[in-house]
């Protein structure tokens, strides 16, 4: 009933989709281009990493392993750099990211099934995971930092902080679409005839958001340098 209701006054493209969805879809397409460029730059850049100066050996030595300047583990010259990358970490990030979908499929069904708790319930979860990937992100930019590594430390770290960093930022505005329409429901009137509409729409961009981590996340922490 939710999607007929949608569909008797919805603007409508040569395609015969809702233009919005089509606008969607090619704002989305277009961020495919753009992280594309990102993890292509990334993977030029990720073994062209300079030994580090002296005054970094001796700051960040301990029991004969300097920590902080390749992404993975590597002896150079009797030198033992244990990486800064850690995949349990990230997996468990990883984990919660992808159950943010599994709520943000929950939310729709919900939506486009007139039970608007049920959208509420799972728009405040998905929310919610989203804000502890993100913690994730933060506590790992922070130990990265505590160990030298930073986006003027070598191209490694320019690359690598420019493309989880703009991945995060990407997350931060998901989040912040979920915020409002979660605010939005609140109202008398709720979302209005086209609620399920208006939830897959954002949720397109919250899987599209996924997706490219898990592209990350396997390009980055799991394919070895």
């Amino acid at each position: 009933m939710a999607q007929a209701s949608h569909a008797a006054g919805a603007p409508h493209s040569t395609t015969g989709i809702d233009s919005r969805k089509v606008l969607m879809w090619i704002f989305l397409a277009s961020e495919c281009l753009f992280f594309g460029s990102l993890i292509a730059t990334y993977l030029v850049f990720k073994n062209d990493i300079p030994l580090p100066p002296a005054g970094f050996l001796e700051d960040h030595t301990k029991d004969g392993v300097v920590t902080g300047w390749f992404p993975t583990d590597r002896v150079i010259d009797g030198v033992k750099y244990k990486g800064v990358l850690s995949i349990p970490i990230t997996s468990a990030s990883t984990f919660v990211l992808l159950m943010s979908s599994v709520a943000m499929v929950l939310a729709v069904y919900g939506a486009q099934n007139g039970r608007p708790k049920m959208m509420k319930i799972w728009l405040l979860g998905t929310m919610l995971l989203g804000l502890i990937f993100l913690g994730f992100q933060v506590f790992e930019f922070h130990e990265f930092g505590a160990y030298g590594l930073n986006l003027a430390t070598n191209q490694f770290g320019a690359s690598f902080f420019v493309l989880t960093g703009f991945h995060g930022a990407h997350v931060t505005v998901g989040v912040l679409m979920l915020g409002s329409m979660l605010l939005a429901s609140m109202r008398r009137t709720g979302l209005g005839p086209e609620a399920g509409f208006h939830v897959e729409t954002i949720g397109l961009y919250w899987h599209f958001v996924d997706i490219v981590w898990i592209v990350i996340f396997t390009v980055v922490y799991l394919i070895p340098a």
